[in-house]
């Protein structure tokens, strides 16, 4: 079961909670990150519209999205409300338990291999990611994408270290994007053909390739070039393109060449 470090959530929490009794007036719910702690939910806060019948939005076994509005730490009473999550949280929400599950999943294979309890892999590894990168599953995805500095910058353990990796190798697949733009360059000058040329070339000399970026610039169909920059990173594809443009435009003016640009949509 997913998990979170505290014991009880706090109020204004989006929590994700199964629907276990449903009656008139309103249902209990088990809190899947607090370990089925029981929270309640109010008739009156199950929707802003009219409920007739509370059946007719939530059932037994369903997951919900609902946020929390009181605690009584004491007796470890929860209310929670639907009605107030809109549905972008609660899209946010969901797609961050998914990756909460998944995290946990390849935490739990690791474990297993060494001979760890699942508890032994939050606290060496799950925690000190979550501190790291703000969430366990992103450490994961910066591990597959950078190896496995990512996972000693977090201060996680050596050893487990190379079965983390492998087992991100598997089950991780970093997607890649791809940004593009049209070059038009032209002269009349007798040695055109070789200006055009150092134009687009010599500025790849002095773009920062970082990870797993890379640039590849070809004929459309002179005088027009297409500039392609492939990453798994967006914001550096479009530092990398900001400056390869910026290196072929300055070249231009420098020799002579006639120079526009313009961006392909994606």
């Amino acid at each position: 079961m997913v998990r979170k470090r505290s014991k009880l959530p706090h109020v204004g929490e989006l929590v994700i909670g199964t629907v276990r009794k449903v009656f008139d007036y309103g249902a209990y719910l088990d809190l899947d990150e607090y370990g089925g702690k029981e929270a309640y939910l109010p008739w009156s806060e199950v929707s802003s519209k009219w409920v007739r019948d509370i059946k007719d939005f939530v059932r037994e076994g369903q997951k919900v999205v609902v946020k929390v509005i009181r605690i009584d730490r004491r007796r470890e009473h929860i209310d929670v409300s639907m009605k107030r999550v809109n549905s972008t949280e609660q899209r946010r929400k969901m797609l961050e338990f998914k990756r909460a599950q998944r995290a946990e999943k390849l935490l739990e294979i690791v474990a297993k291999k060494l001979g760890r309890t699942l508890d032994d892999a939050y606290e060496e590894v799950g925690w000190p990611l979550e501190d790291h990168y703000g969430e366990i599953y992103l450490g994961f995805e910066e591990a597959a994408y950078r190896g496995p500095d990512a996972l000693r910058e977090a201060d996680v353990s050596e050893d487990w270290i190379e079965p983390l990796m492998e087992e991100i190798r598997k089950h991780i697949k970093i997607k890649k994007i791809k940004i593009r733009g049209i070059v038009t360059l032209w002269t009349l000058l007798p040695d055109g053909v070789e200006r055009i040329r150092k134009v687009l070339t010599d500025p790849l000399k002095n773009v920062d390739l970082q990870g797993d970026t890379n640039v590849r610039v070809y004929t459309i169909g002179a005088p027009r070039y297409r500039v392609e920059v492939i990453s798994s990173d967006y914001k550096r594809a479009e530092k990398v393109l900001s400056a390869y443009i910026d290196g072929v435009q300055k070249l231009s003016k420098r020799s002579n060449v006639v120079f526009s640009y313009q961006r392909e949509k994606r």
